[in-house]
């Protein structure tokens, strides 16, 4: 059923411009006038579905802005605000001709426009509100396209029956909330009732249908209502308006389906309003309206003294009416009422019956404030100056490929996005497409993003994802990940270093791993599983010596390993480790020195157990060993009766003269020092840089040997380097 709705008469650009000087006497229209020129060129030959000129949304779009009193540039910003996307204007041309204000405005609408959905649920209508928010860093884009839907809806007539749902749900969903939050009531209560109307066409027509026929009752009650509050209110001295008239369809409808009555039993379905000069006048009102008929227990809210976290203010009060009825009415001052109606408020979550989160209160804190100065300021470019701001700074919306909408703190990621979806996906992410495009993993979210995960079940974490996720969620689930994988490896190598152990010792270890022997000295160390014994083992934090002492002194006596070849076995010389490093605790076990550092001996050091590699030894100060886990960190030491060489980088600075090289050369020589390689270019800045990898016995002998070379004439600098390749 077709739903007949009020006509509206196409205005005129001159109506435009006498409306804006009529609230803005001094302003420039002639960059409306520039605008509606450009805009009836642009849109030249383009009909819009009812066959009337196209340029009649833009000129009843940049109407709408009008009533509301904006700026010169919202209003031609609206003249221009389809021509981004139906001609062939681009952003360059609407710079060049009308500056980066207007082109910027006309830009945010663009973008905002190309985004449709459908039907929402509750949190993802939220979630894609506040997307739109975010995304205009100026006020007025969301304005614009408030007023763009407001003109669309009214015209909805024109287009196909589903296309006039999946817009009017849309409407409901997301752009009548988005009014609301900002305060403009008129537009908010116009929406609800066009998208109820398409959505609902019955129902519409039977609240319309039933008002209709309680029209004059309704407004003979009306009219006593008034007669006697304001009869009261003059026996008090109180000089007021009084008005009063239905709710609007949208929320009617909702009381009917919420309290599951029909129309004749809501009785509160008519506001009646008292309009003051001060607060006092008010509760001096609220005082009088009690005295007339009874209030009912807990429908009195006092929002003068505790404003809406949108800043509205005005007391609300139910009584027992005349008829034996409820009677709800509101006071408040003149410019209560104003803002009530047109102001841009602060929040909105208590029209859904929720608690205002502070750091939304906080948030929105510099829009309480606009309030003030819109009364102060006469130039409504001036007042709406100030609003060009980011509403959301801190979060970014983006969206799934099936369309839902996912909130994130700014700065986050890909990575971020998958453990969103899931644990797994997160653990096996290798990619990330964004609007259809392959991005690097650090890459940053940004508002509207579309965002595909690429897997693979052979990749894992990597421990340098926790430098750029931003959610406790991944990050938490990397740590886990990390976590649980380092335990497994440390299992397996405290378990290799526990067999052979055993081995030497004369005993099986496979044999006693599940014995009660084992659980006992498992608990003596304060753990709980034999797993977590070999973990700690193979973290370093339990010696293997330590253990098989406490094992052995639990076995029957015929168990026990042979005395005199366990003596023999601890008196025998430590084997020493290759690389002449000590690891406390440990013998026998696998060393190798990080590339990373390349320590020498009398470096400080530390090591590190890895998988399937023993221990791996830096210098002290390592960044990659300091950014490690310290829980797979093991004591080692220089094993100083060793007499060894060990390789190392050497860089000379220099001038570029003949000679150079051979005296380098020959004071190393002479310092019983063995080059391995060497490499020399010249700089652009016409100095030689000599690189060599040599050997040396320590640090000392490394120090001392530079020390010479520094003394060769010519000479610049002398650094030691870690890479041992001079190519």
């Amino acid at each position: 059923m077709r739903v007949a709705h009020k006509e509206f008469v196409m205005i005129r650009l001159n109506d435009i411009v006498d409306q804006v000087l009529a609230y803005h006497p001094e302003a420039d229209v002639s960059l409306i006038e520039k605008a509606y020129v450009y805009s009836a060129k642009a849109h030249a030959g383009q009909v819009r579905l009812s066959g009337e000129p196209y340029l009649m949304h833009p000129l009843e779009v940049a109407g709408i802005l009008a009533k509301m009193k904006l700026d010169v540039f919202s209003i031609a910003s609206a003249l221009l605000h389809d021509t981004l996307e139906d001609t062939e204007t681009n952003l360059g041309d609407l710079n060049r001709l009308f500056g980066d204000e207007v082109s910027q405005i006309v830009d945010g609408v663009t973008k905002i426009g190309r985004f449709e959905f459908g039907s929402f649920e509750e949190r993802q209508a939220e979630n894609m509100r506040k997307m739109i928010l975010a995304m205009a860093s100026d006020i007025r884009v969301i304005l614009i396209k408030l007023a763009d839907r407001l003109h669309n809806m009214r015209t909805l007539d024109f287009q196909a029956t589903e296309k006039q749902r999946l817009i009017a749900q849309e409407t409901l969903d997301i752009y009548a909330p988005l009014a609301g939050r900002l305060g403009i009531d008129w537009i908010r209560t116009e929406l609800q009732d066009l998208a109820f109307s398409y959505l609902d066409p019955d129902m519409y027509e039977e609240v319309v249908g039933g008002l209709r026929r309680n029209e004059e009752e309704r407004e003979r009650y009306i009219k006593e209502v008034k007669g006697i509050i304001q009869e009261k209110l003059a026996d008090f001295g109180l000089k007021g308006k009084v008005n009063g008239r239905p709710k609007n369809i949208f929320s009617i409808n909702k009381k009917m389906v919420t309290q599951n009555l029909d129309l004749e039993h809501i009785y509160d379905i008519i506001a009646f309003r008292i309009i003051l000069e001060t607060i006092r006048e008010c509760y001096e009102a609220l005082g009088v309206v009690h005295s007339l008929w009874k209030p009912i227990p807990g429908r009195f809210k006092d929002y003068i003294g505790m404003p809406k976290a949108n800043m509205y203010q005005s007391l609300h009060t139910t009584v027992i009416g005349p008829y034996g009825e409820r009677v709800e009415i509101q006071i408040r001052t003149e410019n209560m009422h104003r803002i009530a109606n047109e102001g841009i408020a602060a929040h909105w979550v208590y029209k859904e019956g929720k608690s205002v989160p502070e750091s939304d209160s906080k948030r929105f804190a510099w829009l309480r404030q606009l309030l003030e100065w819109q009364q102060d300021l006469q130039d409504p470019r001036e007042f709406l100056e100030t609003v060009r701001v980011d509403l959301f700074p801190d979060d970014v919306y983006v969206f799934t490929p099936n369309g839902d909408v996912k909130p994130f703190p700014r700065g986050s990621t890909p990575i971020d996005f998958a453990y969103s979806i899931h644990t797994e996906v997160g653990h096996h992410c290798t990619g990330a497409k964004v609007n259809g495009k392959l991005v690097p993993l650090k890459y940053e979210l940004r508002n509207g993003d579309i965002i595909e995960i690429i897997t693979s079940a052979k990749h894992v974490p990597s421990k340098d994802w926790l430098k750029t996720v931003k959610t406790s969620r991944a990050r938490t689930r990397i740590r886990h990940w990390i976590k649980t994988e380092e335990r497994q490896r440390s299992i397996v190598l405290g378990r290799d270093i526990c067999e052979r152990e055993f081995r030497k010792h004369g005993l099986n270890f496979t044999k006693y791993l599940h014995s009660d022997e084992l659980l006992q000295v498992t608990k003596a160390f304060s753990l709980q599983k034999v797993d977590d014994l070999l973990a700690s083992i193979g973290y370093g934090k339990i010696s293997a010596l330590q253990a098989i002492g406490k094992f052995t002194s639990l076995l029957e006596p015929e168990e026990k390993p042979d005395e005199a070849l366990v003596e023999r076995a601890e008196r025998r010389e430590r084997p020493r480790q290759p690389g002449g490093v000590l690891v406390k605790g440990l013998d026998d076990i696998m060393v190798r020195f990080a590339k990373c550092c390349n320590p020498l001996p009398g470096d400080q050091i530390a090591g590190y157990i890895t998988r399937g590699r023993g221990v791996s030894v830096h210098r002290e100060e390592c960044t990659s060993l300091l950014s490690s886990g310290f829980e797979r960190r093991i004591e080692v030491d220089w094993d100083h009766e060793a007499e060894e060489v060990h390789p190392v980088g050497l860089i000379v600075i220099c001038a570029n003269v003949k000679g150079m090289l051979a005296a380098i050369s020959g004071t190393l020589s002479n310092h019983d020092i063995n080059i391995l390689q060497a490499n020399v270019r010249t700089r652009v800045d016409n100095r030689a840089e000599c690189k060599f990898v040599v050997e040396v016995r320590d640090i000392t002998h490394l120090q001392s040997t530079m020390a010479a070379v520094r003394k060769i004439k010519d000479v610049i600098d002398v650094q030691r380097s870690s890479v041992l390749d001079v190519e």
